[in-house]
């Protein structure tokens, strides 16, 4: 087992930290999640114009920021400074990950931009060990994980899962890359449904963690954990804990 995935399962992802209260991947969104016991929370990277690391998940300041404008476009020395409410919204990466130091960090790098500036801090601050490196592009993800070497976890990027779910459904042996130890995914795309039990059961046989998101309905984590999936993300952090708590796996 390596040492991202060494905490008694399955696991409770914090989705951004517990995007339905309102605020995501800010430091006030991450205090929450660990106030309640989150010990796996998953978050967003973006880069700045001049290459750091920040918490944020939209391409653009619309949704999340309330005016127009693109993250790659702006230096961090005006990022900063960026308030909702008076709080400042978006933290660094680093920031965020000598915070909670006891927290393990599932990191989707939503860009190419951003992924160097991603390692760079993964790497400076010696964290290998609780991070889980994430994105929808798996050539993407090939770079990274060239990059950070076997050290660092990896989930599987959109192409891979695609690779993954044609292996199963041939009846065929897969061998996921090195240093790949998830598959996340949602429980159906489009018409095809992924969560089912054979599927997961094959994902176990070729020594993948399943994970889903985003899961908020307490009947569907219950039916999820029935299946025998490995971890759950979910916005309604509270939802999560409570079913976790009701059959005695919230640690």
């Amino acid at each position: 087992m390596v040492p991202y995935l060494d905490a008694p399962g399955p696991l409770g992802f914090a989705h951004r930290g517990g995007a339905s209260a309102g605020d995501e991947n800010t430091t006030a969104a991450f205090a929450r999640a660990a106030d309640l016991g989150y010990r796996y929370i998953e978050t967003d990277t973006h880069a700045t114009a001049d290459g750091v690391a920040v918490v944020f998940h939209d391409d653009t300041l619309e949704r999340l920021l309330g005016r127009p404008g693109r993250m790659i476009d702006l230096r961090w020395a005006d990022l900063r400074t960026e308030r909702v409410g008076g709080a400042a919204v978006v933290p660094r990466l680093d920031e965020i990950l000598d915070a909670y130091p006891d927290i393990r960090f599932n990191i989707d790098a939503k860009t190419d931009h951003a992924a160097q500036p991603t390692l760079d801090v993964v790497e400076r601050l010696k964290v290998h060990e609780r991070v889980l490196l994430a994105s929808f592009s798996s050539p993407r993800l090939a770079r990274m994980r060239r990059t950070a070497g076997p050290a660092v976890a990896t989930s599987m990027g959109m192409r891979e899962v695609a690779g993954l779910w044609a292996a199963y459904r041939l009846g065929r042996r897969y061998t996921p890359a090195p240093t790949v130890v998830a598959v996340q995914i949602p429980p159906r795309y489009g018409r095809i449904r992924l969560a089912t039990k054979p599927f997961v059961d094959y994902c176990h046989r070729a020594g993948l963690h399943v994970h889903l998101w985003t899961i908020d309905d307490p009947q569907e984590i219950a039916y999820f954990l029935d299946l025998g999936v490995d971890g759950i993300m979910t916005d309604h952090i509270e939802v999560l804990r409570d079913v976790y708590l009701a059959r005695g796996i919230w640690s």
